[in-house]
């Protein structure tokens, strides 16, 4: 009987090293405000990775389709119940989040007889004025994580952290073009990628850092930009860019907008030309 208990545990740090390993090849998703509203990019292979949830509420995610598409249909359905038995206003990403999804994720987690939910997610919610955005990121443990500015998914924390701080360098949230704003998110997106890899490469853990060192004193190291935008470029070989914009000065209620691939060229200030690395 005493046992019990210490199986739980054992069995609660196995499942969540399986679930590490799930995130290890995933593509981060990174998002940013800028003057106008709020910028999510992530690079996809086919199955969309942005969606919309709300009028003022778009979703990224990563990890297994499935769970992704059941999560994104289980806030679907919370928001418009809320808003239609509520009203709009009151329907908030951090209302559906720790409220709602949350709980569910947690719970599914726990119970080790059945499958947890292999997906992160990260919700971006627009604000009325340029630096009243919000975003929430959940892991697949339930824990999530309020911020402002710009919110980041990745497989590992140390990748997290490296994406975190390239964004704090290169970042003018509230203030850029969407032009701006777009650009540093696909660096930034290099930057996590990078990470990954050389997590998946020399087998670290998730969770712990290697070359990408989080101490008191320092923050995380990250690379040049030139072998940040080999990467990215790289990485358009055999992926494709999805982005999605909530534009505050967009007409209508909905502020959700994916944009089309020959928009990204004009937008861009970063040429993704394969051909252009040395």
């Amino acid at each position: 009987m005493y046992e019990e208990p210490y199986k739980w545990v054992e069995a609660v740090d196995n499942r969540r090293h399986y679930l590490d390993e799930q995130f290890r090849r995933g593509s981060p998703v990174v998002a940013a405000s800028y003057a106008d509203g709020i910028v999510l990019v992530t690079y996809a292979r086919g199955t969309p990775k942005l969606y919309e949830i709300y009028d003022r509420l778009a979703l990224g995610g990563m990890g297994h389709p499935a769970d992704l598409e059941k999560l994104r249909f289980t806030l679907l359905e919370m928001a418009h119940v809320e808003g239609f038995n509520r009203s709009p206003s009151d329907v908030t990403g951090s209302r559906l989040l720790k409220n709602g999804l949350a709980p569910i994720v947690k719970q599914a987690f726990e119970e080790i007889y059945k499958a947890p939910f292999i997906v992160k997610i990260l919700l971006a919610e627009l604000g009325l004025k340029a630096g009243r955005d919000t975003f929430l990121t959940m892991n697949y443990d339930g824990t999530f994580e309020e911020l402002t500015g710009c919110a980041v998914l990745a497989a590992s924390p140390s990748a997290q952290s490296s994406m975190h701080a390239w964004l704090r360098q290169h970042g003018n949230f509230n203030q850029g073009s969407l032009s701006q704003a777009l650009s540093i998110c696909l660096l930034a997106w290099g930057v996590g990628s990078l990470a990954q890899r050389e997590e998946e490469q020399t087998g670290t853990a998730s969770g712990t850092t290697v070359s990408i060192n989080v101490t008191a004193d320092a923050s995380p190291s990250v690379p040049e930009r030139d072998v940040v935008l080999r990467h990215v470029r790289q990485a358009a070989i055999d992926m494709s860019v999805e982005c999605a914009i909530l534009a505050r000065t967009a007409s209508g209620t909905s502020k959700y907008r994916a944009l089309k691939p020959n928009e990204l060229p004009e937008l861009l200030s970063l040429d993704l030309n394969p051909a252009t690395n040395g």
